[in-house]
């Protein structure tokens, strides 16, 4: 699954070798950095698990 958000891109998928090789191929086609793993993305706390990615907008809500 690619996300994108004007100049910002989250790519993410249960195939790691998948990842990687769409991020090399988008690197050789445009200017990108790799930021890691993500924690948050347009406003939105991010967190996983094996099973899971979980989204809070806790921050948000109390107005921080």
């Amino acid at each position: 699954m690619v996300l994108i958000y004007v100049e910002d891109m989250v790519i993410t998928g249960s195939n790691v070798a998948t990842i990687s090789d769409l991020k090399q191929y988008l690197s050789a086609q445009f200017h990108m950095k790799d930021l890691g793993h993500l924690s948050y993305f347009l406003g939105l706390q991010v967190s996983s698990t094996v099973e899971a990615i979980f989204l809070c907008q806790k921050k948000y809500a109390q107005g921080n």
